[in-house]
């Protein structure tokens, strides 16, 4: 008989499905990789703390904002790595690197929410950027409904996932701030009913 994380993790893949490759990813930002899958097979659904740094950043964005910016990657650019939704911010791997270079990014183009005299103050709201000696904590592989805000949009799928570096977070943050700006007559789409064709990743 198969164990759980086999019936849950090679499923057909989906969008918002975590891989075993994938899981076995995740799993490599510890140091006891072989424990969290372990944990994982028992505990399917419970969300795990991951270590920064190594493997990958991350960078925590409000949910909309962070939403912006996903489908600026999607929509105009070379796609994101895994992204999760956890406790109403969304977030996306990056690159290891990019947590301690992407706020300078901002600063320097005049993005940051600090901002300069004279700058665009406030137009890219304040990112919390994940890196060495930081962990997150992010939704298992097998989670729970979506209503409860925690949740995989683009999960991870093989055991080396493309990750965007701080130029491509800089881009698409800049291009959803100015998206934010523009008023429209018409409500917004189901944010919720977003899939994001994977086969289109870089």
């Amino acid at each position: 008989m198969s164990s759980t994380r086999d019936v849950t993790l090679n499923a057909a893949p989906h969008a918002s499905d975590v891989t075993a490759d994938g899981a076995a990813w995740l799993a490599s930002a510890t140091a006891y990789p072989r424990g969290t899958l372990a944990f994982w097979e028992e505990r399917p659904a419970a969300p795990v703390v991951l270590p920064c740094g190594s493997v990958f950043d991350v960078v925590s964005a409000p949910a909309v904002f962070g939403r912006r910016m996903l489908d600026r990657m999607w929509d105009e650019g070379p796609g994101s790595g895994p992204v999760a939704e956890y406790r109403g911010r969304m977030l996306l791997f990056t690159a290891p690197g990019t947590a301690q270079r992407l706020p300078s990014l901002l600063e320097w183009e005049e993005w940051s929410a600090r901002g300069r005299s004279g700058g665009r103050a406030g137009a890219v709201p304040p990112l919390l950027c994940h890196g060495a000696g930081d962990a997150v904590t992010v939704p298992a592989p097998v989670g729970p409904p979506a209503r409860s805000g925690s949740r995989w949009l683009v999960a991870p799928d093989t055991r080396q996932p493309w990750l965007p570096g701080p130029e491509i977070l800089l881009w698409a943050a800049v291009r959803a701030a100015r998206a934010a700006v523009r008023i429209s007559v018409f409500p917004s789409a189901d944010q919720g009913a977003k899939v994001y064709d994977v086969s289109r990743r870089r």
